[in-house]
């Protein structure tokens, strides 16, 4: 009867471990969803900005003070931190003790930072 019980406690135990990877690749799927559309995002304020400073070397005023440059330059600077904390919940997630639900990974995450 021990063997009967252990190779089921086995297969539970392999269909939980399962279970929880399945889970933590789902948060990260959404995680790299999101840091792809930062990206994207990232990627429209570079363009921006570099057709910005184009019109400014043309008329021969590149006007590093505008409210524009600084907006974009920031939205830049935003959009770097952002990525760079998906980055780093991603890592944590892939690495982490295996959690007992998608709450948790998400949770914990949110408390962590």
């Amino acid at each position: 009867m021990k063997k009967n019980s252990n190779w089921k406690a086995n297969l539970n135990r392999y269909f939980f471990n399962f279970h929880q990877e399945v889970i933590k690749a789902g948060v990260i799927g959404k995680k790299l969803l999101t840091a792809s559309r930062t990206n994207a995002h990232l990627k429209d304020t570079y363009e921006e900005l570099g057709r910005l400073l184009e019109k400014g070397v043309e008329s021969g005023e590149v006007d590093w003070d505008s409210a524009k440059m600084r907006a974009l330059l920031h939205t830049a600077k935003a959009c770097k931190k952002d990525l760079e904390h998906i980055d780093n919940q991603v890592y944590k997630i892939k690495f982490s003790a295996i959690p007992k639900g998608p709450e948790d990974i998400s949770n914990n995450e949110d408390k962590k930072n």
